[in-house]
């Protein structure tokens, strides 16, 4: 086979030089006799020519690309994000000591700023900072990883060019870790895989790299390999230049290469071997040597990883033990060598000026401004907004545009961010991540220099799931109470607030449990408001099942002017996975005049807002107006919309709804010893088990389960597996209920009303 690549080789250059087929085929025989002959000695000559060629160091190829990295570090909860990120900062000299995620010195880690997050040993917010490696300057954002903060993902990811996937070498790839490719996927950006945790007991990376190749389909290979695992891990063998390296120091800060052994060596060749076949299945350029069977060095493979990567056809991996010191200096080498620079990467602005027609953006510093306010935060001196400048250059005191509300701004003070410390600045240009002072802005708004009205695209936001209800305990605390919802409701686009309109109590909601939690905890410590917090109550939606049709004459006559509207139509299920609300007009002639269609359409969607069942909003529907009548002198648009909002409420009962609840996606992770107990715990949750498999001692069990019976369940999964489970939960979608949960549910809503 490997005869016939070479030969397949040499027939697309003939091809090129005009060389028949028949003579083509004379060839055959002749090479293939040769390659028989030759094949061992030209086998030996390609090894020495290939490892003889190979530096003592792979040259950063990112030399000549632009000398800027925005990345994000993200990851399923637990698989040390921060810990690599005050590592790096170590590194790179941002920082002069290193601080534990749950250190006992009670400082905890850089990027953890938050008490909530030191007491917790969680990130909740995602936090930016900068450093230097070499000759580049990189932009980090630290993302949470617990599924109930996902927003601060897709925001980060949003502005970014390029991420770190940290995968743990024990864990693999778990639940959020899926979540997060699909994130990166959304927003078509180039990553890296850190397999983190080598030191751990149970730790295997080559379990780890399979799982991301089948589970998150990725065309990925190690660029390393480890010198031992768990206890004896000491360093890495780089597998293009087929050297081992050990971390040695008392931060792991001194490198030095150390002698292979004969298996060591034979395993590197090995892997080095695969890592060739995927990226020349991504890159072009390294395919026809390796057809070829040409010698392929560090540097002309680098090159090829790199362009493989940029084009999202292939991720290198790396791996090490952040907490241990180790391999953290080679994955910055691999951020300034693959991922992009803000030049290499085509942004796009949509030009409202004329129809949204998109825009391509020069990522220079002397093209028109356009900026993306993409996250804002309450500080010490007034909001702080984070910025992204894709275009142009923004200096302290210029003037700039809200795009969306085109108000124009001044810049007060401009400051580059890392953690919680702030440094001034005169000026940023295009592919920096600063944040601006005393600016008044909603998060996903665009800025310019006044030259056109520019904006970028929006991001991903997910719906709400859950919903509590809050009760100041004091009355003067009401004031204090509205001003912490309405900043928070400015950061985290994820977080509703409304109010009841028959109990007048504030209702918040959001992504989870510790979401709503976190805030009501936030306005205890930073706004001195204690509250009373309500049941939790879960976002149901109503739906309806068949097809009904509507006539409905709305008509009233008590002296002067009176009401007449008539709408006939019918209202129907939208395909399934469709969750809007879809008004069609089908009106054949003026028999309701076109300007009352709208009062029209507002009376549908008004009345789709609370459904008969249980005041619910109704999703999946569509409604149409095939024909009507309107009076000369009675008829208004009050009079049609409230004939809509009659017609839509008589029609709903004859639909057979139904009530949807949301189901959430749970894997929980345990001692193999409790895997009978939680499973049987699932199963009186009425969830369905959707996979259990066994990872090294643990068991690992995932399901889908209605949210409102996984209520309580962290305390309960405590108390089950001796405090040793864990768990978490993503909302996968909404399903229709039980039959007498529904009735229940519907009674409760009757007798409440």
């Amino acid at each position: 086979m490997k005869a016939w690549g070479g030969f397949q080789g040499l027939t697309a250059a003939a091809k090129l030089l005009g060389v028949s087929a028949q003579q083509q085929q004379s060839e055959l025989a002749a090479f293939c006799w040769a390659r028989a002959q030759l094949g061992g000695a030209v086998q030996q000559l390609t090894n020495l020519r290939t490892f003889a060629a190979l530096p003592e160091r792979v040259e950063d190829s990112s030399q000549q690309q632009g000398t800027t990295r925005n990345i994000g570090i993200s990851a399923h909860i637990d698989s040390g994000k921060t810990t690599l990120t005050e590592r790096i900062l170590f590194y790179t000299n941002r920082i002069h000591a290193i601080h534990e995620v749950r250190g006992k010195d009670g400082v905890g880690a850089k990027m953890d700023f938050m008490d909530l997050e030191r007491e917790k040993g969680i990130t909740i917010q995602s936090a930016a900072t900068y450093c230097q490696w070499k000759d580049t300057n990189i932009n980090i954002i630290d993302t949470p990883g617990h599924v109930d903060f996902t927003v601060e993902v897709e925001r980060a990811l949003r502005v970014l060019d390029g991420a770190i996937l940290v995968l743990c070498a024990v864990g693999g790839v778990q639940s959020q870790s899926i979540t997060v490719d699909r994130q990166m996927r959304r927003y078509g950006i180039p990553r890296l895989c850190f397999v983190n945790k080598l030191d751990r007991s149970g730790a295997d990376p080559f379990k780890v790299i399979a799982q991301a190749q089948a589970k998150l389909a990725l065309n990925a290979a190690p660029l390393q390999i480890p010198l031992g695992l768990e206890e004896r891990h000491s360093g890495l063998i780089d597998l293009l230049t087929m050297k081992a390296y050990s971390f040695d120091g008392a931060h792991g800060q001194d490198i030095s290469v150390v002698p292979m052994t004969a298996d060591q060596q034979q395993l590197a060749e090995s892997k080095r071997a695969d890592l060739i076949e995927r990226v020349a299945e991504a890159d072009d350029e390294l395919s026809e040597m390796f057809l070829m069977e040409q010698p392929i060095d560090a540097g002309t493979l680098s090159e090829a990883i790199r362009r493989a990567t940029l084009s999202l056809k292939f991720v290198p991996i790396l791996m090490g033990s952040a907490y241990k010191n180790k391999g953290v200096q080679p994955l910055l080498d691999a951020v300034t060598a693959y991922l992009p620079a803000p030049e290499d990467t085509n942004y796009t602005a949509l030009d409202a000026d004329k129809e949204e027609e998109p825009l391509p953006l020069t990522s220079g510093r002397d093209g028109p401004l356009v900026a993306l306010a993409f996250k804002l935060e309450e500080g010490r001196y007034g909001q702080l907004t984070y910025m992204r400048i894709y275009s142009g250059t923004l200096r302290k005191g210029d003037s700039i545009t809200n795009s969306s509300t085109m108000k124009k701004l001044k810049v007060p003070r401009l400051v580059r961010i890392s953690a919680n410390e702030l440094e001034d600045i005169q000026e940023a240009e295009a592919g920096d991540i600063v944040a601006i002072f005393g600016m008044e802005c909603s998060s996903g708004d665009t800025f310019t220099d006044g030259s056109g009205r520019y904006s970028m695209t929006s991001m991903n936001v997910p719906d709400p799931v859950m919903s509590l209800a809050l009760l100041p305990k004091s009355r003067d605390s009401g004031g204090k109470m509205s001003r912490a919802l309405s900043r928070f409701l400015k950061e985290d686009p994820t977080f509703k607030v409304s109010v009841d309109g028959e109990s007048s109590q504030t209702i918040i909601s959001g992504m989870g449990e510790l979401h709503l939690e976190v805030y009501v905890e936030r306005m205890r410590r930073e706004y001195d408001v204690d509250c009373e917090v309500g049941a939790p109550r879960v976002n149901y939606r109503e739906a309806i099942t068949q097809r009904t049709n509507f006539d409905y004459l709305h008509k009233k006559q008590s002296g002067g002017q009176g009401q007449y509207g008539r709408v006939i139509g019918y209202m129907e299920p939208l395909e399934e996975g469709n969750k809007g609300v879809e008004f069609v007009n089908e009106m054949v002639g003026n028999a309701i005049p076109p300007a009352y269609m709208p009062s029209c359409e507002k009376g549908f969607l008004e009345a789709a807002n609370t459904g008969n069942l249980i005041g619910h909003p109704v999703e999946g529907i569509r409604i149409a107006v095939t024909d009507g009548a309107a009076h000369a002198v009675d008829s208004s648009e009050l009079a049609f919309k409230l004939a809509c909002l009659y017609a839509f409420r008589d029609a709903y009962s004859k639909a057979k709804p139904v009530i949807l609840e949301p189901i959430m996606n749970v894997e929980i992770r345990a001692p193999t010893e409790f895997q009978g107990t939680i499973i049987g715990d699932v199963n009186r949750r009425k969830g369905l088990i959707q996979n259990s498999e066994a990872e090294g001692e643990d068991v690992v069990v995932e399901a889908q389960v209605p949210l409102s019976d996984m209520f309580g369940y962290s305390t309960g999964l405590r108390s089950m597996t001796q405090g040793k489970g864990e768990f978490t939960m993503e909302y996968a979608r909404h399903a229709s209920i039980p039959s007498e949960k529904q009735s229940q549910l519907a009674a409760t809503y009757r007798s409440s009303r």
